[in-house]
């Protein structure tokens, strides 16, 4: 029997997959991914709000994309072809001093056509991850010292699907008392404070819920204290590095940051041990899970190998109004985001 794949194995194919993305962001490869990532959540979905909040993420992504070209539009300005022609307007220095409206041109468009569908294939990546992940087997794998922030993320996770959920319920309650009749007047109020009522019973039951198995009840220990410290250190090592980077003096750049990022698995280390939690039925990686691992980390580094090499298809040159390059190497490569779409677990290779 074929055991599902674990959530470390599904978070490495999400990061993998944003990686190929902003390293190929022509709009014909990140369409591939979002079709990939389309595929593997139709193959792998758990029977979750979070996984059928999918599309509802994609059209948030697609969303944002659409007020990104709009806002592109009306203040970035070049010399390619216009399209049309608006009333401009100067804003006050103090607000930035650039001019909205004017010129409408075809390379401002697709420019920022080709950035937002970037950042809907990402959507699309951690989308997927989020409907075929188990969020409580992927806290359970979290480093210790990230327990209750992964647990916090999480609940929070679960914010868009049971709203989704609660606006349903009560458009259809609604509905109900109207005689399935569409009555406009009074409906915002009528939707808005059910909603929000539903919503404060679940954080105050949800509250109690936690507070009832006794969440960030240890009291901090001399780790935790340490590795706060520690962590202060880190933070002040990696804000100077970036200071001495900025007056171009690299060596010292190079130095702080290294001390900053020891000092941080330092702190990281210290929280762990300093942490009460301990782990249960620990899930394992499998072989599988390895082999898959292994493939998807080979992709974004091959796909950059291949774009070191000089392939021009990788990035879309969106000055001219031709359809971007298309080159089988790349697309090959990007397939290895599909392979686990091809594993398909059993009913009974479902593990707990």
């Amino acid at each position: 029997m074929t055991p599902r794949l674990r959530a470390v194995t599904w978070l490495v194919w999400a990061v993998a997959a944003a990686a190929c993305i902003e390293m190929a962001p022509s709009p014909v490869y990140v369409a591939l991914v979002i079709a990939i990532a389309a595929l593997v959540v139709e193959v792998h979905a758990l029977d979750t709000p979070l996984a059928r909040a999918f599309p509802l993420l994609v059209a948030a992504g697609v969303t944002f994309g659409l007020v990104r070209i709009g806002l592109a539009l009306l203040t970035s300005h070049g010399s390619g072809h216009v399209l049309a022609t608006l009333p401009q307007a100067t804003l006050p220095r103090v607000l930035g001093g650039f001019t909205v409206g004017g010129t409408i041109e075809a390379a401002v468009l697709l420019r920022a056509s080709a950035d937002s569908l970037a950042i809907v294939g990402i959507m699309a990546a951690f989308g997927a991850f989020n409907a075929v992940v188990s969020h409580n087997e992927l806290v359970q794998a979290a480093p210790r010292a990230f327990y209750e922030p992964g647990l916090v993320l999480t609940v929070s996770l679960a914010f868009v699907p049971t709203t989704v959920a609660a606006i349903g319920a009560v458009r259809e309650a609604d509905r109900a008392r109207t005689g399935n009749h569409v009555v406009r007047r009074g409906r915002l109020l009528r939707m808005t404070v059910p909603i929000l009522e539903t919503g404060m019973e679940r954080a105050v039951a949800l509250a109690e819920s936690m507070d009832a198995r006794g969440l960030a009840r240890i009291p901090p220990g001399s780790s935790a204290s340490a590795a706060g410290w520690v962590a202060l250190l880190a933070l002040v090592a990696l804000g100077a590095a970036f200071v001495a980077l900025v007056g171009r003096s690299s060596p010292v750049a190079l130095g702080l940051a290294i001390t900053g990022a020891l000092a941080l698995a330092v702190a990281v280390a210290l929280a762990a041990r300093g942490t009460g939690h301990a782990r249960y039925r620990r899930q394992r990686l499998s072989g599988l899970d390895w082999a898959v691992i292994a493939w998807l980390v080979a992709t974004p580094i091959a796909l950059g190998l291949a774009g070191a090499r000089g392939d021009d298809s990788l990035v879309w040159a969106a000055e001219s109004l031709r359809f971007p390059s298309f080159h089988l190497l790349p697309a090959a490569l990007l397939l290895g985001l599909a392979v686990p779409a091809f594993i398909r677990p059993s009913a009974d290779g479902d593990t707990p």
